[in-house]
């Protein structure tokens, strides 16, 4: 109990710091579907991010213009925008990130404050999502075939305890404090986890999910492996927390997870007609398991000063693979 009062506290105070930088920004959306549709250009943090230009477009130089992305902030998500960046710079184009709040980016695509979002998780994770907009969207691609939602303990909790089950935790609330580490209140692994999850393993009664950030999880899974602690988290596929720790997904026999998703690129209406260079690229886009959590890594090593010569380095290394892309 000791151990998880301890990441609570951490946790606590890493979602302290995150409320006063984005306190300047104003109340934030609170996760319901459709999100306020005048704070998608300004909820989260927003970059305007340029590329370095210091490298040659792998095709053809495309029709120009800036282009409007919207981020969720998970880690496969940035980096896809880190590489598009650079990719869309040597072709001529302005690749302008904003992070928002899921319902917020689905109600600003739709109403084309966005033009494109890379990290649509379908059909089941942002289902109710694009039940509400997926008529006024266009889904451009699939980009990753299969990326399931996970919840997720350290090898040596899994292997000390004998739990292996999503199910065996209801006998060892105790070794855990009682507590799931989550992420953001809005994420749709957040709601499937409470209102499927929780409930089909017996769970509500022994175990509270802390409802936090991405990073706070990220911050409360590295600090309790420091510390050889057990803690659980909700996560998925692909992430760079597989590569970089030794994580044992937790089975889920009822299958209340769901089935894995797919992750798509999905874009405002018109965008294709707006941006046909830019769309034909997007829609040969794929990329593998191996090959986005080694661009993960890329960008997490180098830092946010080092991302862009990390992430050109990166293209020049798979160069046959982006190729494929501009073909």
């Amino acid at each position: 109990m000791h151990h998880a009062r301890s990441r609570t506290m951490k946790l606590l105070a890493t979602l302290f710091a995150g409320a006063l930088v984005l306190a300047g920004c104003g109340d934030s959306d609170d996760g319901s579907e459709g999100g306020d549709t005048e704070s998608t250009a300004t909820e989260g943090a927003a970059t305007e991010a340029a590329g370095s230009g210091e490298m040659e477009c792998p095709g053809e130089a495309g029709d120009g213009g800036t282009i409007s992305v919207a981020s969720i902030g998970w880690t496969e998500d940035v980096a896809v925008n880190a590489l598009w960046t650079e990719l869309a710079a040597a072709c001529g184009y302005e690749w302008e990130s904003t992070t928002a709040e899921v319902g917020s980016i689905y109600t600003g695509v739709a109403d084309g404050d966005f033009h494109l979002f890379m990290d649509a998780w379908l059909p089941a994770t942002h289902a109710d999502y694009w039940e509400q907009f997926g008529d006024q969207i266009t889904d451009l691609n699939v980009w990753y075939e299969e990326a399931p939602l996970t919840w997720a303990v350290p090898t040596y909790v899994a292997e000390d305890n004998g739990i292996s089950t999503i199910a065996d935790l209801a006998d060892n609330a105790d070794l855990f404090g009682g507590e799931v580490t989550g992420i953001e209140s809005g994420a749709g692994l957040t709601r499937i986890s409470k209102e499927e999850v929780m409930p089909t393993y017996g769970l509500e009664e022994n175990f509270t999910l802390v409802e936090s950030s991405t990073s706070a999880m990220l911050s409360a899974l590295g600090d309790a492996i420091d510390d050889s602690e057990p803690i659980v988290v909700t996560l998925w596929e692909p992430h760079s927390a597989y590569a970089k720790w030794d994580l044992t997904n937790l089975e889920d026999p009822e299958g209340a997870l769901g089935e894995p998703d797919e992750i798509h690129t999905i874009a405002a209406e018109g965008f294709e007609d707006e941006f046909p260079s830019m769309a034909g690229w997007l829609s040969n886009f794929t990329m593998t398991g191996e090959q986005i959590s080694d661009l993960e890594l890329v960008i997490e090593d180098a830092g946010e000063g080092g991302t862009p010569e990390a992430v050109q380095q990166w293209i020049s290394d798979n160069s046959d693979v982006v190729n494929e892309w501009f073909a």
